[in-house]
């Protein structure tokens, strides 16, 4: 039996189309900037989730990066001030 057969029969009856994943690979080729600013429109749908991946794992870093600033700014001001509840709030979410 086929990987896909075997794909299909584990997902029951959602089954996406070939229609439906060349939507989403258009949708995310629109969404990741490193491939939305480039000339060429001919990227592989395996280079849109490569690229989708990475942009998503660079995000998460950002985040990670900026929560870590926010906590050392958090260190550094009165923890009863105004902005300390801010930069806590900002934390939490």
């Amino acid at each position: 039996m086929s990987s896909r057969r075997s794909r299909q029969q584990s997902s029951g009856s959602t089954r996406i189309s070939d229609e439906q994943i060349i939507d989403l690979v258009s949708k995310l080729r629109q969404l990741v900037p490193e491939i939305r600013h480039r000339r060429s429109d001919k990227v592989s749908a395996s280079k849109v989730l490569q690229e989708t991946c990475n942009y998503i794992r660079n995000l998460h870093r950002e985040v990670d990066d900026l929560s870590e600033r926010l906590s050392q700014l958090l260190t550094t001001i009165d923890s009863d001030s105004a902005e300390a509840s801010i930069i806590r709030s900002l934390i939490s979410q």
